[in-house]
């Protein structure tokens, strides 16, 4: 019946969130179309960047995150926060999770399952 799905972020700034995305995080961009429509290719899924076209002002929606699990979450950290990514680490029993957000205040973490 399907046969692909996207995550679709609503950007205020598309070459702001590429950056983020492609160069900061290291994701691959597989698709773009100028300035509305972006893929970048992470592990199980695409996210997709189109420009919000409601004002500067409307906050993302704080009901939607997208996580990335990785084996070594001290080096990924490590690894980001030299690009300039910041984080809160959560550290509860089984998960280890680092949280941060991009340019634009979607959600995302990173998680390690021990």
């Amino acid at each position: 019946m399907f046969t692909a799905a996207k995550v679709t972020l609503m950007v205020k700034d598309v070459e702001q969130a590429v950056k983020f995305y492609r160069d900061d995080l290291g994701l691959r961009q597989t698709v773009r179309y100028g300035n509305e429509w972006v893929e970048l290719e992470a592990p199980g899924t695409v996210i997709a960047l189109h420009p919000n076209r409601k004002p500067k002002s409307s906050a993302p929606p704080k009901t939607m995150s997208i996580g990335f699990q990785v084996k070594d979450l001290d080096g990924t950290v490590a690894k980001l926060q030299k690009r300039g990514v910041t984080f809160k680490i959560q550290d509860k029993g089984f998960l280890r999770r680092a949280d941060f957000a991009d340019p634009d205040g979607h959600r995302l973490y990173l998680m390690e399952v021990r």
